[in-house]
């Protein structure tokens, strides 16, 4: 049973994803449609990251990796089977003849990365600090390699074309609503208590009988299905992709999202997301401008990206934990002085 704090926080944070769907809604631009669905999307993966990061403290660099199992997964089992011949050609034979619903597709392949994270991060889960995060971006790397190089399946490192273009901006409101919900709900669970426990002091947590691997690989699990099921849903929507969309630039931007939001709350999550993805917007579009007004004689490249890593920088240095470090913005005290009860 959330308290009610938490039920405000998770009002607070719905909020900007119902007034995104509606602002953009009224304004039917299909630029501005993409932009809040890629959003939507992108909220999911950080609100995944931040499930195990933000409450074990352990920083993941596996998650795009299964934000990849989730993509293929779904394009395979729901890519219609005359597509599939064109752009799978070595397909297996008995995944030529499947075709499901996407939305059923989209729940396998987060089912597909939980199991999978499940299977190879049990061991792992014992480590901690450096080593944790060396051994992290190892399964990125293999995770990686695999989709690069299994042809069969991925279309090796070329582009996969055909994918169902099932997602749209309603569905990934929907589904960024739901990952915001399970997100405070797990925080506030004994199992997310126990492990920011395990955050904030090992020996004590472990005292008190807390299972450390344990709560650490449930934590994972959960994470790679929100992955998982944010992958399809951008294999969904994008409808072509090839591995590198899975590799490393990835990566740092959903971290940056997380990063510069506050990984310890969920509400950072959020407001990492939306500020960021502001930010790139406004500067791609300036970025431009400057390009097409020919201002500087060569072309303006990545400003986005330095101007990303400038602002992780800037917040590790001035506020470590994050723009929203500790409370959950319901939890701030000026709601209870708002709704106070005045007496008599």
């Amino acid at each position: 049973m959330l308290e009610k704090q938490n039920l405000r926080s998770l009002c607070l944070l719905i909020l900007p994803v119902i007034v995104l769907v509606v602002l953009v809604e009224i304004m039917d631009i299909r630029l501005y449609s993409r932009i809040a669905t890629t959003l939507l999307i992108n909220l999911i993966l950080v609100l995944g990251l931040q499930i195990f990061m933000g409450n074990s403290g352990i920083l993941s660099f596996a998650h795009i990796g299964f934000m990849g199992v989730g993509a293929y997964t779904t394009a395979v089992l729901t890519m219609p089977a005359q597509m599939k011949s064109m752009a799978l050609p070595d397909l297996y034979a008995v995944l030529k003849v499947v075709e499901i619903n996407p939305i059923l597709g989209i729940i396998a392949g987060g089912v597909l990365a939980t199991v999978l994270a499940a299977v190879i991060s049990y061991p792992l889960m014992r480590l901690s600090d450096a080593a944790a995060v060396i051994t992290s971006f190892a399964v990125l790397v293999i995770m990686h390699t695999v989709m690069v190089h299994w042809s069969a399946v991925t279309n090796g490192p070329r582009t996969l074309f055909g994918i169902v273009n099932a997602t749209d901006l309603k569905t990934s409101a929907i589904a960024a609503a739901i990952a915001i919900a399970m997100a405070i709900w797990f925080k506030e669970s004994r199992i997310g208590v126990l492990l920011r426990a395990t955050r904030d002091d090992e020996v004590a947590a472990s005292a008190i009988g807390a299972n450390i691997s344990h709560l650490r690989w449930k934590a994972f699990m959960l994470s790679a299905l929100y992955a998982g099921i944010g992958g399809g849903l951008w294999a969904h929507f994008i409808t072509s992709f090839s591995p590198n969309a899975f590799y490393l630039r990835e990566t740092f931007v959903i971290l940056g999202m997380l990063v510069i939001g506050g990984a310890a709350t969920v509400s950072g999550a959020v407001f990492g997301t939306f500020a960021v993805t502001i930010a790139f917007e406004g500067l791609r579009t300036f970025e431009n401008a400057i390009n097409a007004a020919n201002i500087i004689t060569r072309p303006v490249v990545g400003l986005t990206e330095i101007v990303l890593a400038c602002a992780m920088i800037g917040v590790l240095i001035l506020k470590p934990g994050g723009i929203i470090d500790t409370r959950e913005i319901g939890e701030l005290p000026i709601w209870d002085r708002l709704f106070a009860k005045k007496p008599g």
